[in-house]
């Protein structure tokens, strides 16, 4: 008979060991662990198990890809295959880590994202997949949240609350515990706190901070937005009482101070509806032939003292925020509105440059400081351009006057306004054949009821009277760069900076245009310019306009405030900063101290803490944009609601894999049409042509083709449109033409 063996317990033998060491390891780098604390983490605690962690551990010793600390307890090595850099993230929950100095990102698989999310600084490990030996990433620690604060829906059950957020491509709900929902109702909007996100939880853990009210509501959707953005829409108590007890009043122990101009004719040349203002242009002929201009600037830093908390607000707003139906301020309104508003008929401490400019617009001296003034007269753009365009008539229709009746002007103000718009045309002339680049980008503007209901849409055009005060501002903003950038040894200053484009921008436009007939020539700096201004004036009017600017817009690089001077090129000026709108920007308020400090005798300013502040102001300036982007959206949204069954001639201004985008002709609205949705064929997309291609027909819709649409739906929520196609310019008889 055979002999019997005696049963034995089975050993087990778990696969890809050393992959699963190393996963634990990847998770917290800067500790080491020992086989039993790996053990534990594996829950394997048989001693074969232990035996063969141990085994694995030396091998991966050997190999060098881990190091030992102490005796029996390890660490990944240092390796090239770790990097740091920024998390994107798309609407399909895969990211890309964008590292400084790396020709391409670094792809990561949504598995592999381990709780990162779109904007954190996050380490990646790079690594090749065995079959089909692309490059990926796997992100393995997070070291700095973007954001912890989110706006989303929240969906409330018995014990819990999840809350959906839409807006970050977020891959995950929060999970809101009961207690934390802070009054919120069952699919109120609310903004959320993420306060940790436990290792084994698919989920992070929040808490509700606000509730903005129900979704699709006018100010819920508003305070979404800026919350969406980090942007606050109160000033804190503390804030606005600091603001109330600041004496306001003009003292003559200050005017003795400064250079005192409240004799000089003086005004203001602004928006009709326009409730600061921040600069004024004081004109007076000399006898020696030559004039003397002025462009004053409301003196914020004034009544702004470093150190306070309302000098704390300014810097962390960074800008005010103009939304569709209100402006969120920089400061509170007893500053923004009254005491740094250069009002007509009041006295005002003002900081200004002042100009002694011979009839050829070329500037033979100049001065800059502190001085108090006196507006004589307030302007709209509107009325000014009447003056412009009337040179002959002093009178005011009432249709255009900002006082809602008809009015005479004084002559000398009259005169004053004709001269310095002869002088900006002559600047404006000198600039563009300096090179700069004149981007008119037509503005959609929205005409609200009182109850912020949008009635009509309107296009906002910059005018002679728009570009008298853009000249002279662009003068002042120059020069006083200038002053200080030519100094020697270099100061520290507040630039505003704008590097060449991007020469794969550039080729991706040239691309684009030439479907429509126009060319670029890049041969240099100064051609490409020069060929981007004729094509900006070739299309001004034409359907692919709006198209067009925005591409040409999108192929620049972007301005930015540092004090490492470069250069502005869409202005094509050496030396540029901002010194014109410190009530609605803080990087002006630290030109005019920085300027005040150095015309004072003051030593060099201290540049690491300045470009901190200067990045801080970039920031703050590119999301009150986008804030200000999203409310545009959200009210072309709002308008298209109501004319659901109208038939509108689009333009085709986007093509992608998943859809057509159509901008509207006649409100710059846009919406999409799905591939899914075209009617009569299977389309796919020809990414070469710029265009969707009917598989069965060859029918074809290309970028810049025109065509009808009708909305299919439209989400106030998401601030999206959805388009029905109705068909070609060519084949399509609208409705209304019946």
């Amino acid at each position: 008979m055979p002999k019997r063996h005696k049963s034995r317990k089975k050993t087990q033998h778990p696969e890809g060991l050393s992959q699963k060491i190393l996963e634990i390891l990847r998770k917290d780098r800067s500790q080491g662990f020992n086989y039993k604390q790996i053990s534990a983490k594996l829950k394997l605690d048989d001693a074969s198990s232990r035996n063969q962690i141990i085994k694995n551990l030396k091998n991966l010793q050997g190999k060098g890809t881990l190091q030992e600390i102490d005796r029996g307890k390890y660490i990944l090595a240092p390796s090239m295959n770790y990097h740091t850099g920024i998390l994107d993230v798309n609407s399909r929950g895969t990211g890309y880590v964008i590292v400084e100095g790396m020709e391409k990102d670094i792809f990561v698989n949504t598995k592999n994202l381990n709780k990162g999310l779109k904007g954190d600084v996050v380490e990646v490990y790079v690594f090749k997949r065995k079959k089909s030996g692309k490059i990926e990433g796997e992100i393995t620690k997070i070291l700095e949240r973007k954001r912890t604060e989110f706006v989303g829906t929240i969906s409330i059950s018995d014990r819990f609350a999840f809350v959906e957020c839409t807006g970050y491509n977020m891959y995950t709900d929060i999970f809101i515990p009961k207690s934390q929902i802070n009054k919120a109702e069952n699919g109120d909007k609310v903004l959320v706190k993420m306060e940790g996100w436990e290792e084994n939880s698919d989920s992070p853990i929040g808490t509700v901070l606000k509730v903005l009210g129900k979704p699709g509501e006018h100010n819920t959707e508003i305070h979404s937005i800026l919350a969406q953005y980090g942007l606050p829409y109160e000033f804190p108590p503390e804030v606005e009482a600091y603001a109330d007890n600041l004496d306001t009043s003009i003292q003559p122990s200050e005017i003795k101070k400064r250079r005192d101009m409240r004799k000089t004719l003086t005004f203001t040349i602004d928006p009709k509806d326009a409730k600061d203002f921040d600069d004024a242009l004081s004109f007076e002929k000399l006898e020696n032939g030559n004039y003397e201009i002025g462009i004053h600037i409301a003196d914020v830093s004034h009544y702004l003292v470093p150190g306070t908390v309302l000098d704390d607000e300014a810097f962390e707003r960074a800008t005010s925020v103009y939304l569709v139906d209100r402006v969120v301020p920089m400061l509170p309104e007893v500053l923004s509105n009254n005491a740094c508003s250069l009002r007509p008929h009041e006295e005002k401490y003002t900081f200004s440059a002042v100009f002694e400019m011979n009839h050829k617009a070329e500037v033979v001296d100049k001065w800059f400081g502190r001085t108090v003034t006196y507006s004589d007269a307030r302007f709209a753009y509107e009325e000014a351009q009447h003056l412009i365009e009337n040179p002959k008539s002093l009178t005011i229709p009432k249709d255009i006057s900002i006082t809602d009746k008809a009015y005479d002007v004084d002559p000398a103000i009259a005169e004053a306004t004709l001269e310095l718009d002869r002088l900006a045309k002559v600047l404006r002339s000198k600039r563009m054949r300096a090179g700069a680049i004149s981007f008119d980008k037509v503005e959609v503007k929205f005409r609200l009821d009182e109850h912020n209901e949008p009635e009509g849409v309107y296009f906002k055009e910059s005018k002679d009277a728009n570009k008298l005060i853009e000249e002279f501002m662009l003068l002042a903003n120059r020069s006083v760069a200038e002053f200080i950038g030519k100094q020697s040894p270099t100061k520290t200053f507040v630039y505003r900076v704008h590097d060449e484009p991007d020469d794969e921008k550039i080729a991706a436009l040239e691309n684009i245009i030439r479907r429509f007939g126009y060319k670029l020539n890049t041969q240099d700096k100064n051609s490409t310019s020069q060929s981007l201004n004729k094509l900006l004036k070739d299309v001004n009017g034409k359907k692919e306009q709006n198209l067009i600017d925005t591409l040409a817009i999108r192929s620049m690089s972007k301005a930015v405030y540092t004090t490492n001077n470069i250069g502005h090129y869409g202005l094509a000026f050496d030396y540029y900063s901002h010194f014109t709108s410190p009530i609605r920007r803080y990087p002006d308020v630290m030109v005019h101290r920085l300027l005040q400090h150095y015309l004072d005798g003051g030593k060099n300013a201290d540049s690491s803490e300045y470009e901190d502040k200067c990045k801080h102001s970039s920031d703050m300036e590119y999301l009150a944009s986008s804030a200000e982007r999203d409310s545009i959206k959200y009210m072309q949204v709002k308008y298209m609601m109501d004319h659901q069954d109208q038939d509108f001639l689009g333009v085709i201004s986007g093509v992608t894999e998943w859809g057509i985008y159509i901008e509207i002709i006649s409100n710059k609205c846009e919406g999409m049409v799905r591939l899914g949705d075209l009617q009569g064929d299977h389309f796919t997309f020809d990414k070469e042509e710029y265009a969707v291609v009917g598989d069965r027909t060859g029918k074809k819709f290309t970028l810049g083709d025109e065509v009808y649409v009708k909305v299919k739906n439209a989400d106030l929520v998401k601030k999206n449109l959805d388009f029905t196609m109705l068909g070609s310019k060519e084949e399509y008889t609208p409705k209304d033409m019946y």
